[in-house]
């Protein structure tokens, strides 16, 4: 929390509005924020939930409160470049952007890998080929928003943690202009790379598939053409996971949630190879081919990323 706390403060980007949420945190965070913002001249809000109401609560919380043009979030764990705010602030008023994303590293602790983010010339193509299509991830956080454009009755869905990203796909339905930083300006932390089985609880498997449905609705709604091939690309990888735990009961799954977009697998021209193999594996029962495909991308290729010096 103190390095998140400082890499905020020392932004090279004067005029900020920081906004941290407390969402009834039981550790000493608050205490850390208020001691590191006591050092530095910045305009602070520190907002505090009196009960834990989760993740995307506490974004719909800090954006009521927000004021300023554009919006940016940070989750507690990870920490900026000093110039990544002034970097994506220029870029959106240099290319009139109003939806604007940045290069960023996989941090592992004693080793990071470089994550480059593709370039797209207009929102539609980013959501197609990017987000739908699994080219690029919608994570919150390597983003800068126009704050416009959550004036479309959008927010993050509360009580619903898993996923919550999501959100950012139909945000971005509204968006006029998008443009690239190619920098890397965030810090995403990877803990645990050498485990290789991921738990889903049933909370964790509701949420996912509540926001994967909500997500979905929305794009109904969207006018373009073509639509319902990259819905379908969207659903293989929000299952995807699935496969990569080891577990034959999660493989089970895969078989079970959105059968109806398996026949676009090898559709799909934006996913590399492997990750289009692995899913054709399990669709044919090939279950040993995906369990190694899985042992070596989480235990093999990550592991000894994360150990490397």
């Amino acid at each position: 929390m103190e390095r998140c706390t400082r890499s905020l403060m020392e932004q090279t980007l004067d005029d900020v509005e920081f906004i941290f949420v407390d969402d009834a945190s039981p550790d000493e965070s608050r205490a850390i924020i208020e001691k590191v913002v006591t050092e530095y001249e910045r305009d602070v809000i520190l907002l505090t939930h009196p009960q834990n109401q989760g993740l995307p609560a506490a974004r719909n919380t800090g954006l009521a409160q927000a004021h300023g043009k554009f919006i940016c979030h940070c989750d507690s764990d990870d920490y900026l470049e000093p110039t990544m705010l002034e970097e994506m602030y220029k870029t959106a008023l240099e290319e009139n952007a109003d939806y604007v994303y940045c290069d960023f590293f996989l941090d592992f602790g004693t080793s990071r890998r470089y994550m480059q983010t593709p370039d797209y010339a207009s929102p539609e193509q980013m959501i197609k080929e990017g987000f739908l299509a699994g080219q690029m991830k919608y994570n919150v956080w390597n983003k800068l928003l126009s704050r416009e454009l959550y004036a479309h009755a959008i927010r993050f869905p509360a009580g619903h943690g898993m996923g919550e990203d999501m959100t950012l796909i139909a945000l971005a339905t509204h968006a006029k202009k998008v443009a690239r930083v190619s920098q890397p300006l965030y810090h995403y932390m990877k803990t645990n790379t050498g485990a290789f089985t991921n738990t889903f609880s049933a909370k964790h498997l509701e949420d996912i598939d509540y926001n994967t449905n909500r997500t979905i609705t929305y794009l109904r709604g969207w006018d373009v053409p073509d639509k319902e091939r990259f819905i379908a690309y969207f659903k293989l990888g929000i299952k995807l996971p699935f496969l990569m735990t080891g577990e034959y009961s999660q493989y089970k799954r895969w078989h079970k949630w959105y059968q109806e977009a398996d026949g676009y697998i090898a559709e799909n021209p934006y996913l590399p190879f492997r990750t289009k193999a692995v899913q054709l594996f399990a669709k044919y029962h090939l279950y040993p081919l995906v369990w190694l495909y899985a042992f070596s991308v989480n235990t093999i290729y990550y592991g000894l990323l994360s150990h490397k010096s």
